[in-house]
């Protein structure tokens, strides 16, 4: 102890100065280490080794990072309780519920959504359509309640009758589009009504949005509406085999619209120049999209590796690779389905079709199994397109889970897997 004091009283005002000027160095080497790890691999060092590393062994539990969305709905109420929280997505490559949900259970008996997905959708639209100003406006009251209606039926039958009260109510329209229409070629007609009135409605909240509060939350309901009604045309567009069109529709409403980008228009758009064949126009959006600071998808992981494997899976051989080794472009193209698997590990067997697809839901659960169905429901031909494509993902897909060997502990370029993830999708797949 006595010579701890002395020590200390020995130190002049130079010492402090040094190891002030060392820690900041020091601290200042750290910062841009971390810096440069999280813009290579989106993850910070040092989150990673205390969370793989250092959490085990003084016995932490893992928490699930925190969801705006969360999971809660299934038929066990005591597992459900006891589930960590999961976020889930709105799928925005959702069907049409009359033209093809319904037509499906037609044909086949078969009900394609869980009752939690469509409880999901029914908060959606609640969110997304109504507003404190609707007793303002009796059409809209009455679209208030058809929104909770759990009877589609129900649902119908209110929409005609706000159409009564006001021939312009695009929401009306919206639900007859999505429930009542039995076409795609039905469902346009019904977006385009819904569209005349949607930007009526729209330019008339503009005009006032500035009054209060209340005009402020009906222009967000009217512009909801707007781009929901866009969008959903794009999507009648694309489906009906006006690929172009489509494309078009959806790059103006990203434009129009560009705070938005939360909906993943950006998906639609992919998914149709992909269609097209429009290979570097892909590689234009994937280029501001495929960014750190956004939500990964699937859509983004997959499409992002499909490029890559496109420029060296025609002449692609493993026999010949394992001799020579593999081109730097080769090695590109591998890295890029690793991604792509760490991402979401379970697109692999529907593209490879080793597992059967079912009709997307409306909801997915990012790195879930429900995210893989709503993927390769859309571009499984898009992978078959490309030649040899298929074939270089089967030869190098399982190599990701050789470099992650316990991908629910530790991740490699993305945060572990959620441990409710299975449990989620359960909920949101049919049995």
């Amino acid at each position: 102890l006595l010579t701890v004091t002395v020590f200390l009283s020995t130190l002049t005002p130079k010492f402090y100065f040094a190891l002030t000027v060392t820690s900041s160095f020091i601290s200042g080497l750290i910062f841009v280490f971390e810096w440069w790890h999280f813009r290579k691999y989106g993850t910070s060092f040092i989150e990673q080794v205390s969370v793989s590393h250092l959490r085990p062994l003084i016995g932490g539990a893992e928490n699930s990072p925190p969801a705006p969305a969360a999971f809660l709905a299934g038929e066990n109420e005591t597992s459900r309780q006891n589930m960590p929280e999961c976020k889930v997505w709105r799928n925005p490559l959702n069907l049409f519920r009359g033209a093809e949900y319904s037509r499906y259970t037609w044909v086949t008996g078969k009900e394609p959504l869980t009752y939690y997905d469509m409880n999901l959708s029914a908060q959606d639209h609640q969110n997304f359509f109504t507003c404190d100003t609707d007793a303002l406006r009796p059409s809209d009251t009455v679209m208030q309640k058809a929104w909770r209606e759990r009877n589609p039926q129900a649902r119908i039958k209110a929409a005609y009758q706000a159409l009564e009260l006001n021939n312009d109510c695009a929401t009306a329209y919206v639900l007859l589009a999505e429930e009542e229409a039995t076409t795609i070629v039905d469902a346009e007609k019904y977006f385009k009504q819904a569209l005349k009135a949607g930007e009526m409605i729209y330019r008339k909240s503009q005009n006032c949005h500035s009054q209060s509060p209340q005009h402020e939350a009906q222009l967000r309901r009217d512009t909801n509406v707007l781009v929901y009604v866009k969008r959903r045309l794009a999507m009648c567009a694309r489906k009906l085999g006006r690929i172009r069109e489509a494309v078009k529709m959806m790059r103006d409403l990203m434009k129009e619209f560009p705070l938005l980008s939360m909906l993943n228009i950006h998906e639609n758009l992919l998914e149709a120049l992909l269609e097209l064949q429009a290979y570097a126009d892909v590689q234009a959006v994937l280029a501001k999209y495929d960014d750190i600071s956004l939500p990964k998808s699937a859509a983004i992981c997959y499409t992002a590796a499909l490029l890559k494997a496109r420029a060296v899976s025609e002449r692609f051989s493993p026999e010949t690779a394992s001799k020579r080794g593999l081109s730097t472009a080769e090695i590109n193209a591998v890295e890029a389905i690793h991604r792509a698997v760490e991402f979401n590990p379970h697109v692999p067997k529907y593209l490879l079709e080793m597992k059967s697809l079912v009709l997307p839901p409306e909801h997915i659960l990012k790195r879930g199994d429900s995210e893989a169905v709503a993927y390769a429901f859309f571009h499984l031909q898009h992978w078959k397109r490309i030649e040899g494509a298929l074939n270089l993902l089967h030869c190098t897909w399982e190599g990701t889970f050789r470099m992650i060997p316990y991908p629910l502990e530790k991740g490699h370029l993305f945060y572990p897997y959620p441990s409710c993830t299975e449990s989620a999708d359960r909920e949101l797949l049919p049995s």
